[in-house]
């Protein structure tokens, strides 16, 4: 697969550090921002690039060259006038007759492209588009997805939302199929377009894109603020450690009196409440490099108290409200099921034994392959028993919180704790203070 990069920006949000260079030739620990993705690229075993530049600067050409000394073959496009993010793919058409991975220069990444890759030929969608939770949702495009993926509407950046939403942010980064580039073959002329509402809107309405969510990263430098966080993630090792070849530390989450409020249950999105500090956890999370993933038991789904399409809105209000605050969950797993029987209004067919539901480990386990998760670094932090067990099933670290459930104990005496503390809060810094290995 080659790999088509947009790089003719002119940047003028980062003007300020980029002075009269190209977003994508900022330098970022002694690397221009878009060596660090073709270095991504080549780990993947992509080694050709088409650039498409602006004729106002020649830094990206006199840098790279033909890219024999990244060991690499690089092509370049100049756009002789700005043709937006879009404009240029008339010419890539004519060039190209594969599928392409697109993206956008200004990004500071490091990514395993094989996964994607691999998710975009398995779903045999005309885009794949690369799909993360971000710390500010608010001012970006939100992806609605479809079980499976498929993408079924876009909450536009910047305007007032209805609804409550998960965490979906496009990301700046495609797999854009062979098919849907033969579409420009017949155009004769180049002429200005953006990609993503003449491109990308149009062939999700018609059911031609699919998200690919994943926690590697990806960060847009494009803003001063956004190019400093970058520098200190690198400096930090945060950027090369999220890459998924490498096993990760999670930080698992219980739901109820963990990150909401602790209630007899909460059926219905209007009844959660974040409790006083999981956004400031959360967010310290986020920043750390370890991944924040909930594991939830909710037998409401089986008693018929709720359904699941409700369900899922009181976890779309929990990731609306943690990202209002900056804050965002990696995955949430949740275990509809309870084993006992017989009682009125309840759903037979969650009525079942299964191999989720907490203190067993299924959604650990699911959580583990998807992530490739080191289970012995990571911890498990609830407010009961249960909780406390499950860790010890999954061989985490334990640490049970006093601010939740107010019966924390009594069906599994036999829970190890590592540590107790009052809320969520408290055991984040705590183990965040952990001596490093």
């Amino acid at each position: 697969m080659k790999a088509v990069i947009q790089a003719g920006g002119a940047g003028t949000r980062l003007a300020s550090v980029a002075k009269d260079l190209p977003k994508p030739m900022v330098d970022i620990g002694g690397k221009p921002i878009l060596q660090w993705q073709l270095e991504s690229l080549k780990r993947s075993g992509i080694t050709e690039a088409l650039i498409i530049v602006s004729k106002q600067s020649t830094a990206i050409q006199d840098y790279f060259g033909d890219g024999a000394s990244l060991g690499m073959k690089i092509t370049y496009y100049v756009e002789q006038s700005p043709l937006g993010t879009g404009g240029a793919f008339t010419y890539i058409a004519k060039q190209i007759h594969e599928d392409i991975l697109f993206l956008l220069g200004d990004l500071m990444l490091d990514v395993s492209w094989e996964r994607m890759i691999d998710f975009h030929r398995s779903h045999e969608g005309l885009i794949t588009a690369y799909v993360h939770p971000n710390s500010h949702p608010a001012d970006s495009d939100i992806l609605m997805l479809r079980e499976d993926g498929l993408v079924l509407s876009v909450l536009p950046k910047n305007k007032e939302r209805e609804s409550f939403y998960h965490n979906l942010v496009l990301a700046g980064v495609y797999v854009i199929s062979a098919e849907l580039l033969q579409t420009f073959e017949d155009e004769e002329e180049l002429y200005k377009m953006d990609y993503e509402k003449e491109i990308l809107m149009p062939t999700i309405a018609c059911d031609g894109v699919y998200g690919y969510v994943c926690s590697e990263y990806i960060k847009d430098c494009g803003t001063p603020s956004r190019y400093y966080a970058v520098i200190r993630d690198l400096e930090n090792g945060i950027i090369a450690a999220k890459n998924l070849k490498s096993p990760q530390k999670a930080i698992f989450l219980d739901r109820d009196g963990v990150i909401n409020v602790f209630g007899d249950y909460v059926t219905e999105a209007s009844l959660l409440q974040l409790t006083e500090n999981a956004s400031k956890a959360i967010r310290l999370i986020n920043e750390s490099g370890y991944l924040a993933i909930v594991i939830t038991n909710q037998p409401i789904v089986a008693r018929g108290d709720t359904t699941l399409a409700e369900l899922d809105n009181i976890h779309a209000k929990m990731e609306t409200l943690l990202g209002a605050d900056g804050a965002y969950l990696d995955a949430i797993y949740f275990c509809p099921h309870h084993p006992d029987k017989g009682f009125e209004g309840e759903r037979v067919e969650f009525k079942i034994d299964c191999e989720c539901r907490k203190p067993k480990i299924g959604m650990i386990l699911k959580a583990k392959e998807r992530f490739n998760i080191d289970l012995e670094s990571s911890w498990f932090i609830g407010d009961t028993d249960r909780d406390i067990m499950t860790a010890n099933n999954a061989g985490c670290k334990a640490i049970l919180l006093t601010s939740g459930d107010p019966h924390p104990f009594g069906h599994f005496p036999n829970a190890k704790v590592d540590y107790t503390v009052r809320d969520i809060l408290e055991a984040v810094t705590l183990i965040l203070n952990q001596p490093k290995q």
